[in-house]
């Protein structure tokens, strides 16, 4: 029998908090460790599954949301995720990861990712200088052209800050099909450590020519809106999993999305936004287990179409 994204999540208790959660209780194997794809810049490796923080973390100065938070990136670390997304356009989510990590004894081992926002060039390295004293780092893993605002301003300074080891890799965001030409040409001309787009079973124009553009000049890949906004739950509510998804270890629909999209072998990592224990403990198995095949991506895609 399988279950939905909430219900496996209610039969295990895992309606509250679910503090002492194993990664047995989602079918993974414990004596696995999450996937991991490289980078193609520097050979070194990344989990598949990581976290985005739009909405999310921006939570203000609550307390007890930040509570939350911290038990969030606690269980997404002890179940093999790193990356951490951000924006200094996600309202109050940059401070919020900076205050949430630094109180866990991991701080030193997520992969912290956030871009700059702004036009022109000193207006850009303000708004870098704030973000990484926001999220209360001296170095930052990845920095982002946050939807190619003035990117051909920034690109030069995040260049000459990875030359001095201020960041380690630098990239370019979007979340729009249209966006995809251009990323394309920035990709071709500048080569970018990773890019960042949008993808999902219910949106896959990537696969037109952007992840190829994106394979044969180095560049990494980051997906956002892997659920597409939500309309994918919004267009499975009150379904039940086909049967044969066991074949690709697959125990709920977020985790079918998530595989999708971690079966396109040129997906490095895949960062869904969650401010719940349960929901990123989920995510978190997208990352274990068998990926379809060619003919599994194919099926799931007839299959969520004839919803």
């Amino acid at each position: 029998m399988h279950y939905s994204r909430r219900e496996i999540l209610e039969l295990y208790g895992l309606s509250g908090l679910g503090l002492a959660i194993t990664p047995a209780l989602l079918s993974f194997n414990q004596n696995e460790k999450m996937g991991q794809r490289p980078i193609h810049s520097s050979g070194d490796y990344l989990p598949m599954v990581g976290i985005g923080t739009w909405l999310t973390f921006d939570i203000g100065n609550s307390q007890s949301e930040l509570e939350i938070r911290k038990q969030v990136l606690s269980k997404m670390f002890e179940l093999g995720g790193k990356t951490i997304d951000s924006s200094p356009m996600y309202g109050s989510s940059e401070s919020v990861v900076g205050k949430a990590s630094s109180q866990l004894d991991n701080q030193e081992k997520f992969f912290y990712a956030t871009k700059v926002w702004i036009s022109g060039k000193q207006a850009g390295i303000d708004q870098m200088n704030s973000s990484f004293k926001k999220m209360k780092r001296k170095t930052m893993d990845l920095m982002q052209i946050h939807n190619l605002v003035d990117w051909e301003t920034h690109v030069k300074t995040l260049k000459s800050y990875k030359e001095s080891g201020k960041i380690k890799y630098w990239g370019l965001t979007h979340y729009v099909d249209s966006a995809h030409p251009t990323l394309e040409k920035i990709i071709k001309t500048e080569k970018p450590d990773f890019v960042q787009f949008n993808y999902s079973i219910n949106s896959i124009n990537a696969e037109k020519s952007l992840f190829e553009t994106c394979q044969k000049n180095g560049t990494s890949v980051i997906i956002n809106q892997p659920f597409d906004s939500g309309h994918l739950f919004q267009k499975i509510k009150g379904k039940k999993l086909p049967d044969w998804i066991s074949d690709y270890d697959i125990n709920s629909w977020g985790q079918y999305f998530l595989k999708f999209i971690l079966s396109n072998k040129n997906v490095t990592c895949v960062i869904p936004g969650t401010s719940k224990l349960k929901h990123v403990i989920d995510n978190m198995g997208a990352g274990y287990g068998k990926l379809p095949d060619e003919y599994g991506r194919d099926k799931m895609l007839r299959f969520l179409k004839s919803l």
